[in-house]
């Protein structure tokens, strides 16, 4: 057995139905690279390994999990990795890959930021995080929870929230719900906007969200007729992604960028 960490923020499902029910709603099929970040003690490994044709590979940060692993789980041999996949990209094949994982909720938004750094690999992603994280991510425009990691991930993923997973499934119980949420790469393969622009519209606008975007983006020293605009009379929340995306455009070529 292997002690649950605090500081690791693991709390270890011990649900063996659940665990399953995560594997099944990751579509893996014959020939797929999935990468299982945190196994801890190979909950979800187990039900990994029997999935026919995927090649698994595992990241621990965890020195005393890789030790159970590598006991019980030996089929992994080298596919089985001791890292942080916050600091670097396991030696996983080139080309496509999935994610899946009981993500740890102190580091799951930056799991997610590193997702949208590897979006050009990462097909899908069925994840394991905190109620309140997933259904942020999953929140559409107008929603009191929708905010910066929505509009990003929405900008090249479809997301699902899938189902919730209550406290005491888990070693030890986590003081709140956990839901588990999947996103699946759309079609877009490029932003029709400067990327850094578009990020930092996004940020400033529901780091002020209170305030409306005219507000809210005043240190962007926006042009007079960008500031003008109807749609800076909205607050950051009642923008979709194609909104956000259509005022970045708008900026870059005001500013003659384009």
């Amino acid at each position: 057995m292997v002690r649950p960490k605090k500081s690791l923020g693991q709390h270890f499902l011990r649900d063996d139905n659940i665990a399953r029910k995560i594997v099944q709603s990751l579509p893996a099929t014959t020939g797929s690279v999935v990468l299982e970040i945190g196994p801890g003690m190979g909950v979800l490994t187990r039900h990994l390994l029997a999935v026919p044709g995927i090649k698994l590979y595992c990241i621990e940060i965890d020195r005393e999990s890789v030790s159970y692993l590598r006991e019980h789980y030996p089929e992994l041999g080298e596919r089985l990795i001791e890292g942080d996949f916050l600091e670097t990209i396991p030696a996983i094949p080139p080309g496509k890959y999935s994610i899946i994982g009981n993500f740890p909720y102190n580091i799951s938004s930056q799991i997610f930021f590193r997702v949208l750094e590897q979006r050009d690999r990462v097909e899908h992603l069925v994840g394991m995080v905190q109620k309140e994280v997933a259904e942020r991510i999953a929140a559409t425009h107008g929603s009191k929870t929708y905010g910066i990691l929505s509009v990003l991930l929405k900008a090249f993923y479809n997301i699902e929230l899938l189902f919730k997973v209550p406290p005491g499934v888990f070693n030890p119980p986590p003081k709140v719900m956990s839901a588990v949420i999947r996103l699946t790469r759309n079609d877009r393969e490029k932003l029709p906007c400067n990327e850094a622009t578009f990020v930092k519209v996004v940020k400033q606008g529901f780091n002020n969200r209170r305030k409306t975007l005219r507000n809210a983006l005043k240190n962007l020293n926006l042009p007079a007729e960008i500031s003008a605009l109807e749609l800076l009379n909205n607050r950051a929340e009642q923008l979709s992604v194609e909104q956000f995306l259509q005022l970045t455009l708008l900026i870059e070529n005001s500013r003659g960028d384009h």
